[in-house]
């Protein structure tokens, strides 16, 4: 195996050190990236196809550097080294020991102590991946939740662990406090109202899209969305959903308008990374809707802008 190709023809994200070919290499990293190709239940139609994204999110990311002169000059590379363990091995059409699967990996990234960055899939596989993270390392979790929808159903299409209902598993989880629990960027009508009275009854925050857009100070704001999440426990974890972004920024994603800009998601990101975020996964990329991979090529941004507001979190820290 080439220490540049994490599979076939497939590079390491971002030129990530290839931990497949050298695990010991794993105590010289600050960050990790791994794939989790699933996709459990699909919702609608032929939007199918996101178990693909870790593979052309990976083969994208080949166009870019760290260097972000935007952020004051940072580059990324020169503070953080970056890891590529590879995929989850998923076992298809069974999504228990898929989810079982995706656990123990996430168990064994927590225990490195690196910043671990999920490419998905679907976004089932939130839940096992924080679930994880309160069982590994005891800790009680804030999460805010990027995204268009609530993805609070009891299931999806009879699937308990499909990407509309991870967050109806951890509002159950012991070591979740729902209570800082955002949900943020929400909105469209294939949400439901049950989603929102749910929400609201186990205690969790919904800040919709207009909250975004009315907010005077964008940055500010973001603040005030990771104080929430804070608020009583030991870590944030952040999870995006790329459809809470408009689809005019986001083609290989759901056709769902009156979403963020892609400035303000990124800047989102950067200022709750500056606050200090344990983890994060993006998912919900469909490469086969994506003709110009563009969506995969977002991807390399915002785990760029997730590392430089870590960076500044640990110079100032």
């Amino acid at each position: 195996m080439s220490e540049k190709m994490i599979y076939g023809n497939t590079p390491c994200f971002l030129g990530a050190k290839n931990l497949v070919k050298s695990p010991e290499s794993v105590k010289d990293v600050d960050a990790i990236v791994y794939g989790v190709p699933w996709e459990g239940a699909v919702t609608w139609g032929d939007y199918t196809g996101c178990e693909l994204g870790p593979k052309v999110m990976r083969l994208s990311s080949g166009r870019y550097s760290g260097y972000l002169p935007e952020l004051d000059h940072i580059d990324v590379f020169e503070h953080v080294t970056l890891g590529d363990m590879g995929d989850v091995a998923v076992t298809p059409a069974e999504p228990e020991d898929t989810k079982n699967k995706i656990k123990e990996f996430a168990k064994k990234i927590w225990s490195t102590g690196a910043f671990p960055i999920a490419l998905g899939g679907d976004h089932g596989i939130t839940y096992p991946i924080i679930e994880a993270l309160t069982e590994s390392a005891g800790k009680k979790v804030g999460i805010i939740h990027l995204d268009a929808h609530y993805d609070n159903n009891e299931h999806s299409v009879g699937d308990p662990y499909g990407r509309g209902s991870p967050f109806y598993r951890l509002y159950e989880t012991e070591g979740v406090r729902n209570e800082s629990l955002v949900h943020l960027g929400i909105h469209g009508p294939r949400n439901k109202a049950e989603n929102g009275r749910l929400a609201k009854e186990v205690g969790a925050t919904t800040l919709t899209v207009n909250d975004v857009r009315e907010a005077e100070d964008l940055r500010k704001f973001a603040n005030e969305v990771y104080d929430i999440a804070a608020k009583e426990t030991d870590v944030v974890y952040l999870s995006i959903c790329s459809d809470v972004l408009d689809h005019a920024f986001n083609p290989g994603g759901p056709a769902d308008g009156n979403g963020l800009t892609s400035y303000e998601l990124l800047t989102i990101i950067y200022e709750v990374c500056k606050r200090g975020v344990g983890g994060m996964d993006f998912v919900e990329v469909y490469p086969q809707q994506d003709a110009t991979d563009f969506s995969s090529h977002f991807a390399s941004w915002i785990v760029l802008y997730a590392l430089a507001g870590n960076i500044h979190f640990k110079k100032n820290n």
